[in-house]
Formats: structure tokens, sequence, C-alpha cells
């Protein structure tokens, strides 16, 4: 594709260094992302700058004024430390008339919170736990007829944060206390679902209005649900010496009941479509032993990272990271946002 000049906005403390050479493995973790998408870009022929986005947007208009970048390519997940004002950042973006990589601000809406999201899903026909949403600022009152185990998250934080063995709970008791936990920690409402025992599935996904699915991928738990639930805990998903210990890898989802692929396929595709997603996501199943499939949620703007399940996915269905990357640039580059459409430009 033409080579680009491309603006990477990030968290400040993700700010990587031009080499891993000399770095800790831990802290290399932390900003893996950034540093592979900008290396990668730069290999690719493109023109990069990165710039750190806290909680002013002032540096990002100026910068944009005065390098003009082709497209952002948005790696934000907060702004100000707040993790559902990240689709103000990208509506200020369409504002300027700036193209960027990543959803729009509507889907980022729709996806980010939890519980929306389901509303939604219930609106299609689209199978999802049964849930219940716990407001901040209201006394936590547990309904008598719950039926249990019981799955306590955030409705909006992502990345599996403050999920842990405690989230799933099986009385009365212990749901309160993981509420008044959640309500306390992350300062948002929380989503109160039924716990799903089966296989953790997602389906990778890129495009705007013409979407490509990726192969089917699988987060297998080895030998996690010997001694506690197999759920995607912040450790199942970040911690590598924790993984090892039990065998958990990702890789294709095999032996799936027949026909079970392409229904995946569809279910992603009218989720995609419902929640008016854009350039690419990940979308979460549970499928149960008898082959039933629920809908968790939807990722947008799934991690990047060379190694992660998005990019070894699209791996798979033979685009590489590089390529992978490029067609996110010119998805943005594309994307029909209103002022597109409205101005003709």
């Amino acid at each position: 594709m033409k080579r680009s000049r491309v603006l990477v906005v990030l968290h400040p403390s993700l700010m990587p260094p031009d080499s891993l050479e000399g770095q800790d493995p831990k802290a290399i973790e932390e900003w893996r992302t950034e540093f592979d998408v900008i290396q990668t870009l730069k290999a690719s022929g493109h023109e990069v700058r990165a710039l750190g986005v806290l909680d002013t947007i002032t540096e990002l208009r100026t910068t944009i004024a005065d390098w003009q970048p082709d497209v952002v390519f948005n790696l934000l997940e907060e702004f100000d430390g707040i993790v559902s004002y990240d689709q103000h950042v990208t509506a200020f973006l369409e504002m300027l008339r700036q193209p960027y990589t990543g959803c729009n601000p509507r889907g980022l809406l729709l996806s980010r919170d939890k519980a929306l999201c389901k509303q939604v899903f219930a609106w299609h026909r689209i199978s999802t736990p049964q849930f219940q949403v716990f407001r901040r600022g209201q006394r936590v009152s547990i309904p008598r007829r719950m039926r249990y185990p019981l799955f306590v998250k955030s409705s909006t934080d992502d990345a599996s944060l403050g999920i842990a063995q405690a989230s799933v709970v099986t009385d009365a008791a212990h749901l309160k206390e993981r509420i008044e936990f959640v309500l306390e920690q992350h300062k948002s409402d929380v989503l109160v679902e039924e716990y799903i025992e089966g296989r953790e599935l997602y389906v990778g996904m890129l495009g705007n209005q013409r979407v490509t699915c990726f192969p089917v991928w699988e987060l297998n738990f080895g030998s996690m649900g010997d001694s506690g639930s197999a759920i995607a805990t912040r450790k199942v998903k970040w911690d590598a010496k924790y993984r090892a210990r039990y065998g958990i890898d990702s890789a294709p989802a095999r032996d799936l009941p027949a026909g079970a692929d392409a229904q995946l396929v569809k279910l992603s595709r009218r989720i995609f479509h419902a929640l008016g997603l854009t350039s690419y996501a990940r979308i979460d199943f549970r499928m149960k032993a008898d082959g039933s499939i629920y809908a968790l949620e939807a990722n947008a703007n799934p991690h990047l990272a060379r190694n992660e399940d998005f990019a070894c996915a699209a791996a798979a269905a033979g685009r590489d990271y590089p390529a992978l990357l490029d067609s996110i640039v010119k998805l943005g580059l594309t994307y029909p946002a209103q002022w597109r459409v409205v101005y003709g430009t």
C-alpha cells in the first residue's frame, strides 16, 4: 500500500523505547503492543511519530495541525484515567476531519458498556448469559431468586481488569461482597451474569462495511479448571509464569461440533453490524458441552501485539503482522466517517 504519515497516539506511560536491547522483560510486556505497532509501521516504510495523550488534547490538536498526518493510529484505551472516555478522543478526531484507525465513537460507546451491549444482543435475539446490573450510588440488595454460580465484573473495564477467581460466586453473601468490592475498586456499575461453564472462543474481525473473519480461536485453560473456575482472569491474560504453571495457551479451536465454525462467524458478523463496529474487533463466546453458544461481549480495538490472539488469528488466515497493520491503516484512511459523507471529502 501507499506509505503514509502515521501519528500513533498512546498513553504516555506506555511510550516504548526504540529497541528491546537491555530492557527488563517484565517492563517490555507493559508496552509490547506500542513497540510492535510503531516498529512494524516504520519497517513497512511509513513515516511514524508517537504522541502520548493523558488528560489534554491540546498537543494532539497542535501536532495534527502542524504535522498533518494521513492517519492517526489510535492505541488509547482511556483518557484522563477513565476508560469510558476513549470514545471522546475518536469523536474529537472526527470533528477535526482527521482519519484514524480503530473503532468509531458510537461503536466504542456501545461495546464498552457491557450491559448496554447485552441489551443489543437481546434485541437481536443473540444468546447471551442472563444478567443484572448493580448501579453506583445505590444500596446493594441481592434478589432472593438468583441462579448460581454467577460471574461478577465491572460493566465498563476491559483486559480482564478486576477479574479473579473470586469473581465467580456461589451464594448471596459472596455475591454481595464481590459487588461491593468492584463498586469500590473500579468506580463503575457492576455486571452480574450467569456463569457459563464451557469453552472460551474468540472471533477476530477486520473491516468496515465488508468484514473479514479470522479463524475461530480458543483460550485453552489447561489444568486451571481442576482447582478453580476456568475463566480469563487478569493472571491468565497477562502473567506468563501463571500460564506456564497451568498449561494455559491459545490456539485455533479444534474439534468443534459440526457447523459451529459457521455459526460463530455468522453471529460475529451480526454482532459487528448490530453494534456499528468498524476497523477491527474481537467477539468473545462461551460454548457449553452440548454445543450451545453464548455471546459474552464485543471488544472494539482489541490488543494488537504481535503475539496476541488477534494477530495470531490473522496470521493463521494468511495475513502476517505487517500486512495486518497495513490493512488497519488502510481501513482508517477509507472509513466513511460522517464528515466524509456530508462534505464528500
